[in-house]
């Protein structure tokens, strides 16, 4: 069960969010608006900002060059993770992931189930570590966004949480860069 470490401090995290949609603008994005809001409402920092169309080999691009930016240290996408032609933020996100965190997926489909019922198994929201950055594929629709941020992300992106968070592990995320 989530409970909150008194004594830990907070510790906000700088992240990116992309929208993966070939028909929305910035001022239509309700899905990139909802992590922003909650991201800020959280005491996090938005550390930028883009929308981009379903192009695999664009999407990846961008994920890399955010995983490569040290003021970066999550990217959260929505949109591209359904099962149709054209979604492939997933693919994307696995060509850039070091190490996949299976459980997200996992856990989100649990989430998921309770708001939508068997509905739930046509997301493929996927989660994954690369360059010592987190990097996290959400569905392209609001409710769907406020479900991995209020019942997953914001517990997990919270230093303060108890028995253990993501926040806490920042430091030994590239290790294998610091073993000769």
């Amino acid at each position: 069960m989530s409970k909150t470490g008194k004594d830990n401090p907070f510790i906000p995290v700088r992240i990116a969010v992309l929208t993966v949609s070939d028909s929305r603008s910035l001022a239509e994005d309700k899905s990139g608006q909802t992590l922003v809001d909650r991201i800020e409402g959280a005491g996090h920092q938005v550390a930028d900002r883009r929308i981009l169309p379903d192009e695999r080999a664009e999407i990846a691009d961008q994920l890399r060059a955010w995983c490569a930016d040290k003021e970066i240290d999550v990217i959260i996408s929505t949109g591209g993770t359904g099962l149709t032609g054209r979604d492939v933020s997933v693919e994307a996100h696995r060509d850039v992931y070091e190490k996949e965190i299976e459980a997200f997926s996992t856990v989100f489909t649990i989430v998921s189930m309770k708001k939508i019922g068997t509905s739930a198994v046509q997301s493929r929201a996927t989660g994954g570590v690369a360059q010592g950055t987190y990097l996290f594929a959400l569905p392209g629709s609001p409710g769907a966004c406020k479900d991995a941020w209020d019942e997953i992300l914001v517990h997990q992106l919270d230093y303060r949480h108890l028995p253990c968070n993501f926040v806490e592990i920042f430091p030994r995320l590239e290790e294998k860069l610091r073993r000769k």
